[in-house]
């Protein structure tokens, strides 16, 4: 481990280096600090955002090592919400791709993202070449990791499915690494693109299909695909209520 690190670290002033959490000396603060992150987020989506995640984990982590898990993205609660469906025992291995010119722009942000979220800093602006790069060693040097990322590359305004950067196609293809599907309903509603502050109120986390190791279009079209099935029988399910409802009322 000593030698992959120092194979990868790189001397950037003032931003938190990857390789740092895989130190053993710092295993137990960045343990500590995110058991005090699931505990404040289990209280937060139980009792402000009522998240409630249809179907589980159950068996992927010993199945699938390593994963990328991707969802769509509209809201800043899309993050932390996936994280809170992850069982704790998990997190130790899981990390989240975050905008290097957010979560990292300053030195409380880069704190936070670095021992909280478990966050790898992806540039979106300068170097997007090395951030890849990065994940793809990551991927590739670890035996077992699971990488969230929202492949749309930002929140999306409307809450409309964007086209997926090239970077989960590269990601899954050259590291020959699975895709788990998420989709995430109701968020943003709660805390729409331009507000400070989330609203209270329910939104539903979706645990979808694995994808097997594709290129981007591929798991586009198949993430597409099931999303609007899912939504299709999700509106069943609503009109099959009310017509039961309307005769039970009648």
């Amino acid at each position: 481990m000593l030698d992959l690190n120092k194979k990868n670290e790189q001397d950037i002033s003032d931003e938190p280096n990857i390789w740092d959490m895989f130190e053993y000396e710092k295993i137990s603060s960045r343990l500590f600090a995110r058991g005090l992150w699931s505990l404040f987020l289990r209280l937060a989506f139980r009792f402000y955002v009522r998240l409630r995640v249809k179907g589980n984990f159950r068996g992927f982590y010993k199945k699938y090592p390593k994963l990328i898990i991707i969802s769509n993205h509209a809201s800043h609660l899309d993050g932390p919400a996936i994280l809170t469906s992850i069982p704790f025992s998990h997190w130790m291995d899981l990390y989240i791709l975050a905008a290097k010119d957010y979560w990292f722009s300053t030195r409380g942000l880069r704190f936070f993202s670095k021992y909280f979220l478990g966050a790898i800093p992806v540039d979106r602006v300068k170097k997007p070449s090395d951030s890849i790069k990065k994940c793809i060693n990551l991927l590739n040097d670890l035996k077992r990791i699971w990488i969230v990322m929202f492949p749309e590359g930002t929140r999306s305004p409307d809450g409309s499915l964007r086209p997926f950067k090239s970077g989960v196609g590269l990601f899954s293809q050259k590291t020959n690494t699975p895709v788990l599907f998420l989709y995430l309903r109701k968020n943003r509603a709660l805390w729409p693109k331009g507000k400070s502050f989330p609203l209270p109120g329910k939104m539903y986390l979706h645990v979808g299909p694995v994808q097997e190791p594709g290129d981007t279009d591929t798991i586009f079209n198949n993430y597409k695909k099931w999303t609007i099935e899912l939504e299709e029988k999700i509106k069943r399910k609503k009109r099959f209520r009310k017509i039961r409802y309307d005769k039970n009322k009648s």
